[in-house]
């Protein structure tokens, strides 16, 4: 296999330009695109309030003129309240690209599996010609579909995992993506791209080492 040349990692300066919620606890955040700055989809960014900071998948594409980060709000988190309280125009500091969460294609029918805001990588490749993929997105209410359309287009099968009351008129999973995988994905062999906190990938992963031995699994743990 051919091997990846991935951007050098810089310290850069933007501009937030807009700020939208998603949802009553989540929201999306676009910035200026500096000159210079590639990524590859997948990538995630490192960004500085201060001295405070965190890294961020990036849910733009590569041929995108803004960044775009979708971004779950802790009210009493150290970054997140800052982010909404930093006035339009200003400007912020990040590093990046950093990152190895990137798609590599084979044989194999790739299965990404998310929960929550972990969809962000997986936006980012979708918008960049990523095609036939599954997707499994564990959320909580149907209104946590976060880029749906975006799946809609491009995933070849595309499934939330909703462990609230809910489903909103579409077709979904009542349970955790974890019971989809273990319950309902036909057995085969795949390449598993894990994004999410670190109970979700744990348990996965001990599913396909069960039930898919002679998968592939990447993963991008949200801590």
């Amino acid at each position: 296999m051919e091997k990846m040349m991935l951007p050098a990692v810089r310290s850069y300066r933007t501009v937030i330009r807009h700020r939208r919620w998603l949802t009553a606890h989540t929201f999306q955040l676009e910035m200026a695109r500096p000159d210079g700055f590639d990524f590859i989809p997948g990538q995630r960014i490192h960004l500085n309030v201060g001295e405070i900071g965190r890294d961020y998948s990036l849910v733009s594409s590569p041929r995108d003129q803004y960044l775009r980060l979708c971004i779950r709000h802790i009210p009493r988190g150290e970054l997140t309240p800052k982010l909404l309280e930093i006035p339009i125009g200003e400007s912020l500091r990040f590093f990046g690209p950093n990152g190895y969460f990137l798609f590599r294609a084979s044989g194999k029918q790739p299965v990404f599996v998310a929960t929550g805001t972990g969809i962000a990588p997986f936006v980012s490749m979708g918008l960049t010609g990523c095609r036939g993929f599954t997707l499994l997105h564990g959320i909580r209410k149907a209104d946590e579909r976060y880029y749906a359309d975006v799946f809609q287009r491009a995933a070849e099968m595309y499934m939330t995992c909703i462990t609230g009351p809910d489903p909103g008129g579409f077709e979904s999973f009542p349970g955790r993506v974890t019971e989809y995988v273990a319950e309902a994905l036909p057995v085969g062999e795949y390449d598993f791209y894990l994004c999410g906190r670190t109970e979700m990938i744990r348990d996965v992963t001990r599913i396909v080492d069960r039930r898919f031995p002679e998968s592939r699994i990447f993963i991008e743990l949200f801590f």
